[in-house]
């Protein structure tokens, strides 16, 4: 039950003698019901500004200050205007004070002495009344909390539809630009292998084969750039920190973005001081920062525009500049621009292509060295200008991860490659011979351990995707037999999160790469099982 029901109802007994109070209060008295007593109008006026009162029985005959006076009082006042006033009166009650007992605002007019049944069966009506009203009162409270929470829930409604329908719309936008993003290099990639089959030339078949390389490697790194953002977003990034110099991070973004800015013809600059600054942090990771940020600068600058990098130092800090003369940003987007998707409308808009991903994990990955990114823009076809903010460490001999030794030559290797796609396990096959391996093919897994354990390979490439017995299946029954223990077994599969490579080497897997596997990436990585492997007798 709400307070205001489980409170007392109050009454006010005003009357210049004591003894009428008393009488009063001892014929009123009742559970539920506090009698506030008065013997002046003044007293009186004092305790309905503290009170809230259901009803207030008035002598008419007091000094200072008569009932009527009181009354008149009390209905000029906003807070007890509308409180019910019952006079008692041992004068005469002609129809002259009767009327001006009305008149000042009376409900009833009791005439002394008082008939103590008429008094009482009053007194509860207006109990009663005063009771429903809190009823009422509580109420209305309750409908007026209800209609508030009510508007609330429909505004908030309404904000999840519109939140909904823009996350679907921004869907759609994305899955448009992520097509349109896979299409541009494969469109070129097709048509490459119909030059390749129809022309002798080859002048232009070597052009084809590098541009090939080219567009195979954007497709690379868009699907890279969506997987990072996602270990990102999760925190299942590691950063592989070591003392490096922020001069060799620039070298490595320029050997990967200078396609990009060559292919807009752009006017690049490169300012850096004679000084090394060091920075703990992935050389990698870093690389990646300042490549997004030239390829956005490239992408979002007119053919034949300026960008122009500069790397500096102020005390502890390390800022990378990159500027451009390009589209620049629009104001409101600002405080956008490296949210993630942002820029799926606006590349649509100006027909640029892009993922809006590339700043999006840019800005992640500075957080995670403990640094900060910004983005400055004069309005639209101003240009921009993004900087880097990284803290300088000048400590020495920090611990780094030696580079796993690259072993040239060795012996030749056999490989069981084991995928159900038999293009992709034929052209693999090729590309081990290629670099000096001898290749052996399987197209599922239980064909897989006939033809391991017949004749045991060195290297066992599977595939994890498989119909039938999956590649964790498979590994895991290789496992069991003696003569493959110790069989390098190397997960090559499209699932590339974190969890799947560590589902891989709890299966028994040796090493986890995700297709498509670089020509470089497999020698290496034959090249370090060449170097750790013993040499045969006689070799």
């Amino acid at each position: 039950m709400p307070e205001r029901l489980k409170a007392p109802v109050h009454i006010l007994l005003v009357d210049d003698l004591e003894e009428n109070l008393l009488s009063l209060e001892a014929l009123l008295r009742r559970d539920g019901l506090v009698l506030l007593k008065a013997r002046s109008g003044p007293e009186a006026l004092e305790i309905l500004l503290k009170q809230e009162v259901a009803l207030a029985l008035l002598d008419v005959q007091m000094p200072e200050m008569d009932g009527f006076e009181l009354a008149e009082m009390m209905r000029g006042s906003e807070r007890t205007k509308r409180v019910p006033i019952m006079f008692l009166t041992a004068g005469t009650a002609d129809h002259t004070r009767r009327f001006r007992g009305y008149e000042a605002g009376a409900v009833d007019f009791l005439q002394k002495p008082l008939e103590p049944d008429v008094l009482k069966s009053k007194v509860e009506v207006f109990f009663e009344l005063y009771r429903q009203r809190q009823h009422i009162v509580v109420q209305r409270d309750a409908l007026q909390s209800a209609f508030e929470e009510n508007v609330r829930l429909l505004n908030e409604s309404r904000k999840y539809a519109e939140a909904l329908k823009d996350a679907d719309r921004r869907k759609d936008e994305f899955l448009a630009t992520l097509a349109h993003e896979l299409r541009n290099p494969l469109a070129p990639i097709r048509n490459g292998l119909h030059i390749l089959k129809m022309s002798p030339n080859p002048k232009i078949a070597e052009d084809v084969r590098d541009m090939m390389d080219r567009q195979m490697t954007h497709l690379v790194r868009l699907i890279d750039d969506l997987l990072d953002v996602s270990r990102v977003s999760q925190g299942k990034i590691d950063l592989r920190r070591e003392r490096i110099d922020l001069q060799d991070v620039i070298k490595a973004a320029l050997e990967t973005s200078r396609p990009a800015i060559d292919a807009g013809r752009h006017e690049f600059s490169l300012d850096m001081p004679d000084e090394a600054i060091p920075v703990n942090g992935d050389l990698t990771r870093l690389a990646q920062v300042v490549s997004n940020l030239l390829n956005n600068a490239a992408k979002y600058t007119p053919d034949g525009g300026k960008i122009r990098l500069t790397l500096t130092r102020d005390g502890h800090e390390a800022r990378i500049h990159v500027a451009d003369t390009g589209l620049g940003i629009e104001r409101d987007m600002l405080p956008k621009v490296f949210e993630l998707f942002t820029q799926v409308e606006r590349n649509l808009n100006l027909s640029q292509g892009g993922l809006g991903i590339g700043l999006a994990l840019a800005h992640r990955l500075v957080q995670m060295h403990g640094g900060t990114i910004t983005a400055e823009s004069a309005g639209e076809n101003q240009g921009s200008t993004f900087t880097v903010h990284l803290p300088v460490t000048d400590i020495e001999g920090l611990v780094t991860e030696d580079a796993a030794p690259q072993v040239a030559g060795g012996q030749v290797l056999d490989v069981l490659v084991v995928d159900d796609n038999r293009e992709s396990a034929q052209t693999t096959s090729w590309m081990l011979e290629l670099i000096g391996h001898q290749a052996r093919m399987v197209h599922d897994g239980r064909d897989a351990i006939a033809a391991a354990q017949a004749t045991p390979p060195d290297v066992i490439l599977l595939d994890i995707g498989m119909p039938g017995m999956n590649g964790y299946e498979v590994c895991r029954e290789l496992r069991k037999h003696a003569a493959l223990k110790d069989t390098i077994i190397i997960a090559q599969t499209g699932w590339g999160q974190e969890r799947d490579r560590k589902t891989a080497f709890e299966a028994g897997f040796d090493h986890h790469v995700t297709k498509p596997v670089s020509l470089d990436r497999f020698t290496q990585l034959l090249g370090d099982i060449q170097g750790a492997k013993p040499s045969p007798a006689g070799a």
